[in-house]
């Protein structure tokens, strides 16, 4: 069983604006909402391909149950943690025309923090994955609230050791840095996020390839290195590199995309054992969602995977 968690899920609402006038009143053209936050995003689209999941995480308020009855119609297996104060977040996302690009939008984003999550609470996320056994794989990304300790990734992994659990890691700087000894089976760094962890340039392959080595040497068994409209590379566990080039070209909206390749990638290894098909999928899935205002159907994915 995949398993993902989700510290702090979310209801994206998304507001479209000919203009925004700071100071008054502005009228909207139309509004869209979605429910996110990154590991949901991952449950969604493994469910969208056909692969059982569990969504794991907290909510809150009238905004968590709307969230979590969203889920759950749409088909997702779901184990949230109820918090008895505050609401699941809203994120504001503001997208107006911009002057010079008529057809193009800017987006202005407004990201809330959410409910504090109490020590209770977390006490009992920890309980619920004491649960999971050897063959199962753990999502973990996303940044932490400030509620929640800093160190949660390495508590949460620290109690796996010994499972043979597949970890699966999606953050960023020192967060990320900090859970390469436990060997996780994938992280997906983004090439500036590579940049920073390895203290150099990658401007191509061949250095991108290289800081992806170094990760390895701390820990990472596969190395995923999403490069936005230049594809995405792998670094396996086996040393192999490969490589594929963005799909598609009509940008809408590139908000979920990088958890779209996550999940894709953990779609195409689960379904084939093959790296580079996994690949392939994986940047189906990141091009799809990207292509879409939301997150892509498994339809959509599979027409991108058999038509590049």
């Amino acid at each position: 069983m995949i398993y993902t968690v989700t510290f702090s899920p979310a209801i994206d609402y998304v507001v479209y604006m000919d203009s925004l006038v700071p100071g008054e009143t502005n009228r909207s053209t139309g509004e869209k909402y979605y429910f996110g936050g990154k590991g949901i995003n991952v449950s969604t689209i493994l469910s969208n391909l056909g692969i059982e999941n569990t969504a794991l995480g907290f909510v809150s308020g009238f905004t968590g149950e709307a969230l979590e009855k969203g889920l759950t119609e749409a088909g997702l297996n779901t184990d949230f943690i109820h918090l008895s104060e505050g609401i699941t977040r809203i994120n504001v996302k503001l997208k107006q025309k911009e002057t010079d690009a008529p057809s193009a939008m800017e987006e202005t984003e407004i990201n809330c923090q959410g409910a504090a999550v109490p020590s209770e609470a977390i006490d009992e996320l920890m309980s619920k994955l004491e649960d999971l056994k050897s063959g199962d794989t753990l999502v973990i990304s996303g940044s932490i609230p400030n509620s929640m300790p800093d160190n949660i990734y390495e508590m949460i992994l620290e109690k796996q050791i010994g499972k043979d659990v597949g970890f699966v890691v999606d953050a960023t700087g020192e967060l990320l840095r900090k859970v390469l000894k436990y060997k996780p089976f994938l992280i997906k760094p983004n090439r500036r996020e590579i940049e920073e962890l390895c203290g150099r340039s990658a401007d191509n392959n061949e250095e991108v390839t290289a800081c992806a080595r170094m990760l390895q040497k701390e820990g990472a068994r596969n190395v995923l290195v999403s490069m936005g409209g230049d594809g995405a590379l792998l670094l396996t566990e086996d040393g192999d590199m490969y490589y594929r080039g963005s799909m598609g070209s009509s940008i809408k909206n590139t908000v979920g995309s990088g958890d779209s390749m996550v999940a894709g990638f953990i779609a195409g290894y689960f379904k084939t054992g093959d790296y580079q098909k996994a690949l392939k999928m994986g940047i189906s899935a990141g091009s799809a969602s990207a292509c879409q205002d939301g997150l892509a159907t498994g339809d959509q994915i599979i027409d991108f995977y058999k038509n590049n």
